[in-house]
């Protein structure tokens, strides 16, 4: 949790109450607030079975795919200092990094695309802060508790059992945190020579300083600051309000149908006691990750995490109310009362064809430019220690050297010749073997003819 801020006013009293009574020469008042603690409750419904599953997909994707192999190495691995970037059949050098620029370029319009159809989705589904902090509560409710056990745990003082089910909780986040971190650098470091290392703890200075790094940020984000992550670090949720619109889908609460809201018997008539169907109880607030209060309006707090739709859900079928009173929907669909149909139709509005059309063109741009990629790479580099010659047969002689790059997991061959003077040679008369996905530098001795040097250098 962050540290509150503690802010004090000074209030001048008014001339006359200053000129009869000294004791009030000045007023204090105090504008303190402190940050209360979030008590998630735990919540079950459809949403919350989809939301386990991302959980579920992300992470077996996350912590399996450093262990997957492919043609006898690592199927995704990011070798630094070797520069080759494997990612399944792929192979990769720093020359094409125009590829990395392009997968930024289809990030951030589907992410754009995405939120101006259906709002934070990813920040309720798919996100590692709510990946990760899902999984460090469910780890905290079977240790600690539910809401409010882990209320009466923390009033309590501290004995034996606090102290076993508090530390129990740090040690197995900490464990979550470090083996995270330990993945991490997986895909930079060979996971299989990695995880020998381990064994007697002999990385290196950088894998030490990454495993703790990326261990103490996913301890310290999904353990202790949650909710503050997305309400003050991420800038997403300050920039989302310039691609929503009022055709957005958002977690929004049905007021039409709630209010007047206030607390009844399952079998009182709502018009006689002139009330709507929220029934006041209060749940959407305490199963909400960032304490937020639904009913009060679209807050850029709300992750669209929709767990307050399936306890709002649960609460309508026991006092058999119809569902939906909080649920997806849109500004324009509450207000003129859409039905499923047309809220689809007005998804595909301007901006949404504008997003769709850009990234299925960088899409197909992208996956051209793979499908065409030259497996054969090089570049021609002048030796700069040495200058135009004149060799013992009289010949122009140039020197190179040509650093030839296989992007393949076959070995090559490769003839290298020059052409464009009338009787140009090189001094290679073998060909060039080029190892499985490797580069190697090779020098080259380039000659001509003193006739064709002396009448290209006056032309």
């Amino acid at each position: 949790m962050l540290p509150p801020t503690r802010t004090t006013a000074v209030v001048a009293p008014a001339p006359a109450a200053a000129a009869g009574d000294a004791d009030a020469s000045v007023a204090v008042v105090s504008m303190y607030q402190a940050q209360k603690k979030i008590y998630a409750r735990a919540v079950s419904g459809w949403f919350a079975g989809w939301r386990w599953a991302m959980v579920w997909v992300t992470q077996l994707v996350f912590y399996g795919l450093p262990w997957l192999e492919w043609n006898g190495r690592q199927a995704v691995l990011f070798d630094l200092g070797a520069r080759r970037f494997y990612i399944f059949g792929l192979v990769l050098y720093p020359q094409d990094f125009i590829y990395l620029t392009g997968l930024l370029i289809v990030a951030a319009y589907s992410l754009f695309l995405f939120t101006a159809v259906a709002g934070r989705l990813w920040c309720g589904f798919a996100c590692p802060q709510t990946v990760y902090t899902e999984i460090f509560m469910w780890v905290e409710r079977h240790l600690e508790g539910d809401r409010a056990q882990r209320m009466r745990l923390d009033a309590a003082p501290w004995g034996l059992n606090k102290l076993l089910r508090k530390g129990g909780k740090q040690l197995i986040w900490i464990t979550i945190g470090l083996w995270t971190g330990f993945t991490f650098v997986g895909y930079f470091t060979p996971i299989k020579s990695l995880a020998a290392a381990a064994s007697t703890l002999g990385f290196g200075p950088w894998e030490w300083f990454w495993i703790s790094f990326y261990g103490l940020a996913t301890y310290g984000n999904a353990g202790w600051m949650r909710e503050q992550v997305c309400k003050y670090m991420c800038p997403y949720a300050r920039f989302q309000s310039a691609m929503f619109d009022k055709d957005t889908l958002i977690i929004t609460y049905d007021e039409a149908r709630g209010e007047p809201r206030g607390a009844r018997g399952r079998k009182a008539d709502l018009k006689a006691a002139q009330l709507g169907h929220c029934v006041d109880c209060n749940l959407c607030v305490q199963v909400c990750p960032t304490g937020i209060d639904i009913r009060k309006g679209l807050q850029y707090e709300c992750i669209g995490c929709a767990a307050c739709v399936d306890v709002c859900d649960g609460v309508m079928d026991r006092m058999q109310y119809p569902r939906g009173l909080i649920r997806y929907d849109t500004q324009n669909g509450m207000s003129q009362h859409l039905s499923r149909a047309q809220l689809l139709r007005r998804a595909l509005r301007p901006r949404v064809l504008v997003y769709s059309t850009v990234l299925v063109l960088i899409l197909a741009a992208l996956g051209t430019s793979l499908a065409l990629r030259s497996p054969f790479k090089v570049d021609v580099v002048r030796d700069r220690g040495a200058l135009a010659r004149i060799v013992d047969d009289g010949w122009v002689e140039n020197v190179y050297r040509l650093q030839l790059m296989n992007t393949t997991e076959q070995l090559q061959r490769y003839r290298i010749a020059a052409a464009g003077l009338d009787g140009m040679r090189t001094d290679l008369q073998d060909t060039v073997v080029v190892d499985p996905a490797a580069a190697r530098w090779v020098p080259v001795a380039v000659r001509v003819p003193p006739e064709v040097a002396a009448a290209a250098g006056t032309n």
